[in-house]
């Protein structure tokens, strides 16, 4: 079941090349939403630096669509449905709503769905799988709003299950409880316990992915 949940719409939601990109969406038939840390930190009224982007339209075609605006689009990660748009001021994310068909702890083979609900449940924390609409519409399908507001960083379903489909989960789990997590209330003991018994997996892991993870932990 979706909770939808309303906030007062931030300015950057309604900004000139925020509209840009989603009415080139729209008019091509498509829907598209905040998702990640922009809506996270504007449901905590807290200062927004990136956005990204999520939408049900494939990335040929949103390439396509932004292309008839003059707005420029690259593909930055076409295997799993990611482009880059760069409009007048900033750039975008934008990726294509995708389920894994399979996982190896390191890297997903996705197929696309145009299924919210689908591509939230693929996703690692439940706070990580909101999404927003420009009027500040918040979709909530699997318990994000209520973990987010008490600071609970948890595993979408079996958190031994998430981790094992990507191990960089783990260090992600220890960055989101530092930069969202409530330490009077302590961090989930599910999801510490599953992180300690998979922690040899992250020498599987690339040394870039690893890299960039851990500067992001240590900000």
């Amino acid at each position: 079941m979706t909770a939808v949940e309303k906030i007062t719409p931030a300015d950057w939601m309604g900004a000139a090349d925020t509209r840009a990109l989603f009415d080139a969406i729209t008019a091509g038939g498509g829907s598209v939403r905040f998702v990640g840390g922009c809506v996270r930190d504007a449901i905590l009224g807290r200062p927004v630096s990136d956005i990204d982007l999520a939408t049900d339209v494939e990335p040929a075609r949103v390439i396509e669509l932004l292309g008839a605006r003059k707005i420029r689009a690259v593909p930055t990660g076409l295997d799993h449905g990611t482009i880059t748009a760069i409009p007048e001021h900033r750039p975008f994310e934008i990726t294509t709503l995708r389920q894994d068909v399979e996982t190896d702890g390191r890297r997903a083979a996705v197929q696309f769905t145009h299924d919210w609900s689908v591509d939230a449940g693929r996703r690692d924390f439940t706070m990580n799988a909101l999404s927003a609409d420009p009027d500040g519409t918040v979709y909530d399908y699997v318990g994000g709003l209520p973990d987010l507001r008490a600071g609970r960083v948890r595993f979408i379903g079996d958190a031994q299950a998430r981790i094992a489909e990507d191990y960089l989960r783990i260090l992600r789990f220890f960055r989101f409880y530092a930069w969202y997590g409530d330490t009077d209330a302590g961090i989930d003991a599910d999801g510490l316990a599953a992180c300690a018994m998979y922690a040899d997996g992250i020498d599987g892991l690339s040394a870039e992915r690893v890299t960039s993870e851990m500067l992001r932990l240590l900000s």
